[in-house]
């Protein structure tokens, strides 16, 4: 019998999030950078937490476009702290203006920040065989050098299980437990991305 990963739970939103969204490997820049936002919104707080504001999130932060976030002014950045349908930490709201404009610098550079950031798994989606829950870590070593880099380029709510969060949501790894019928799915997802 295969049943879903138990940190889903019957929420309906988690439901849904789990059964079509986490682990599918996406190279959207658009996509990384708001899992890279909601991410960091969520340190300290749970996911389902930053899910349910995930709507407002892509209303006020503009769908999460970097050219438009990183013009935020103390205004804008003000109605922000007052909204009630987003995490009020100003901490937080610096830090994805902040990240808007790392992400432009690497672009600037030259780097396509998703390719860069996929850099961290070799371009390729690891696949890990987990029995249980308890199995799965909260960073690995990817992580750790992901972060540093990062924090290097400028990057804030970076930490180490924060990235390791964003690429189990972006599918650089795949943590859904083996009985779950996601893994194999998400698996042959990551083979189709994958060059033979």
């Amino acid at each position: 019998m295969t049943e879903r990963c138990a940190w889903a739970g019957n929420d309906p939103l988690y439901v849904h999030y789990h059964d079509t969204e986490w682990g599918v490997p996406t190279d959207d820049a658009r996509t990384l950078f708001e899992f890279l936002v909601l991410e960091g919104a969520q340190a300290g707080l749970s996911w389902i937490t930053v899910l349910r504001k995930r709507e407002r999130y892509r209303a006020v932060f503009d769908g999460f476009d970097p050219e438009r976030i990183v013009r935020y002014d103390d205004a804008k950045k003000a109605d922000l702290l007052a909204d009630p349908g987003i995490i009020r930490n100003r901490a937080k709201i610096d830090a994805a203006i902040l990240n808007a404009r790392a992400w432009l610098d690497l672009r600037d550079a030259g780097i396509d920040p998703a390719a860069w950031l996929w850099g961290f798994v070799d371009g390729r989606p690891v696949q890990n065989a987990f029995a249980a829950l308890a199995e799965i870590p909260a960073t690995t070593p990817q992580s750790d050098v992901m972060s540093k880099a990062l924090k290097a380029r400028g990057f804030k709510f970076v930490g180490s299980t924060i990235c390791y969060a964003l690429m189990q949501a972006a599918g650089m790894t795949n943590d859904h437990v083996v009985t779950c019928p996601r893994h194999r799915e998400v698996a042959e997802l990551a083979r189709l991305r994958s060059p033979a």
